[in-house]
């Protein structure tokens, strides 16, 4: 069973569990990898001794902007000449 998941990587994140999130693409949910396994597995109950094989390919890559590209550049005002325009 093929499944494709987004992993988003924030190692500056406040909380240990923002910084490494797989989400569904699809729907944004956070998969329940024990869910996917026993649906691998079928539906008798009983405990299983299972091997999961987990390969990762990176389809694409979409990095995070830095700071420099999000700022807005303002014109610098002389605040002194603004106040006496408003006086």
């Amino acid at each position: 069973m093929m499944k494709h998941y987004i992993l988003n990587l924030n190692p500056t994140a406040k909380h240990e569990w923002d910084r490494y999130i797989i989400r569904d693409p699809l729907t944004a949910k956070r998969p329940d990898i024990a869910k996917i396994i026993s649906e691998a597995v079928g539906a008798d109950t009983g405990s299983y001794l299972v091997s999961v094989n987990i390969e990762v390919t990176v389809l694409q890559e979409a990095p995070t902007p830095s700071p420099e590209q999000l700022s807005l550049p303002f014109p610098e005002t002389n605040t002194a000449s603004m106040r006496r325009e408003a006086a």
